[in-house]
């Protein structure tokens, strides 16, 4: 009878706070309004927003261009060597030390 009386009261605890909840919580889909590019011109982007340099990818006049293709390769390099012998070195200490 105790175990009755204490089973109907936790399932009475577990209705009330479920009202609570059920009317802090709304579910649902929201979202804001898609983002058009262009604003009508038919141009493709908003000047303001989407800004692209006239000659970004010109390479020819590009300043100290031999030093900075230089250590742009170089770190590709480095870091395609470097990487998996770190791994492989990483790997057989782990499995040595187990």
């Amino acid at each position: 009878m105790a175990m009755n009386n204490g089973f109907r009261s936790a399932v009475r605890l577990l209705n009330s706070s479920d009202t609570v909840v059920s009317k802090s919580v709304s579910r649902g889909f929201r979202s804001t309004g898609v983002k058009r590019m262009g604003g009508g011109h038919g141009h493709g982007h908003d000047e303001p927003e989407y800004m692209h340099a006239k000659h970004m990818y010109n390479l020819d006049k590009m300043k100290n261009r031999p030093l900075k293709m230089s250590l742009a390769v170089f770190s590709a390099f480095s870091i395609g060597v470097v990487v998996p012998v770190y791994a492989v070195v990483f790997q057989q200490k782990k499995t040595a030390s187990g």
